[in-house]
């Protein structure tokens, strides 16, 4: 039994399909705009998308076409944690939380007893009194957590819950989610690769409304296949076809690796880190190498070293090399990768 969605929204250009298992916490990243949220707000009964359906094992959401069902959120036994905590500010902590099994129908006693029990897995316990106005943000989060989780939901969505925390918080509450999802079904929005590393089994990449990537966590980073994923990953990523050991673009340009998979002729990809690649202000002589001819467009603090940003391959320098080599925006260089360092694999 799984969540099944299939639907599209054309007043924000979204049309998706996807499905997550029980116990199975899916991330859904991609740029701004790209139709992330609006996923979570179909789920959750926040929007209402143009056409198609959603089941949550043998519970039915939505069904727009054919037919027409729609459950009110609070009968789709689904909790939502957004970015800000929207607690009632009137009430104190345990009863935000105990809300909303008092209103599945949990007499006082019971409601407060669940609001308890969840407050202590969120390690709010000590909160119960207080009125929203008097917590932190980093203690609205927990207790929001808390209140989402009271009403047992079959799943749980996660809109970007750490974007409104300080740093000091997140690491805390990331560590907290880590050890309430295990063998929870939920879908968690983020832009912070530390987030689908720590939380999700699964990846899945949004861009323009559209899902162009998914697959497990670690395959996603480690071979990306769109140019979001391969910035979550860290890498250069080019598209070409797979001829053994060269990967042909659509300019000519051919790139020389090492092969991960089969080797006929395929759609495909090369990917190296910007820390293989070297700078050069002419094109050198030696081993087999890749060399691109391409022009700086930015230079940014990357830890210690400068990146180097240019026709949307990046490279990784020290700045004494930075300045032995005068970069600037608007240089024209040579970003050389030795074939070593370079992996080809399938589209």
């Amino acid at each position: 039994m799984t969540l099944n969605l299939e639907a599209a929204m054309a007043a924000r250009n979204v049309d998706v399909a996807l499905t997550v298992s029980p116990g199975e916490t899916i991330a859904i990243m991609g740029p701004n705009g790209a139709g992330k949220s609006s996923v979570i707000q179909m789920l959750a009964g926040l929007v209402k998308p143009s056409s198609g359906s959603a089941t949550l094992d043998a519970h039915t959401l939505f069904r727009l076409s054919p037919g027409n069902v729609w459950l009110a959120p609070h009968e789709r036994g689904v909790g939502v944690l957004a970015q800000e905590p929207l607690l009632f500010p009137h009430l104190n902590v345990l009863d935000n939380v105990a809300f909303g099994p008092r209103s599945q129908g949990a007499s006082r006693r019971e409601s407060r007893n669940i609001a308890s029990h969840w407050l202590a897995e969120v390690d709010a316990l000590e909160l119960s009194n207080r009125l929203p106005a008097q917590l932190s943000g980093g203690q609205g989060q927990r207790v929001a957590l808390a209140r989402a989780l009271a009403t047992d939901p079959q799943l749980l969505l996660l809109d970007e819950p750490m974007a409104a925390l300080d740093v000091n918080s997140a690491p805390f509450l990331r560590s907290l989610l880590k050890r309430v999802l295990a063998g929870r079904r939920a879908i968690i929005v983020t832009h912070d690769v530390l987030d689908a590393l720590m939380l999700a089994e699964r990846i899945v990449v949004m861009d323009g409304g559209r899902i162009v990537e998914s697959g497990p966590t670690a395959t996603v980073l480690a071979h990306p296949r769109s140019s979001f994923a391969a910035s979550l990953a860290g890498l250069n990523v080019l598209s070409g076809t797979i001829s053994g050991s060269t990967l042909a673009m659509s300019d000519g340009v051919q790139v020389t690796g090492r092969p991960v998979g089969g080797a006929a002729e395929m759609a495909g990809l090369a990917a190296f880190p910007p820390s293989a690649v070297s700078v050069f202000l002419a094109p050198p002589a030696g081993s087999p190498r890749n060399c691109f001819k391409v022009t700086i467009s930015e230079l940014e603090p990357h830890g210690g070293h400068i990146r180097v940003r240019a026709g949307g391959l990046a490279a990784d320098l020290s700045p004494a090399a930075i300045a032995e080599l005068a970069l600037l925006p608007g240089s024209e260089v040579f970003f050389v990768v030795k074939a070593a360092e370079t992996i080809l694999y399938p589209a």
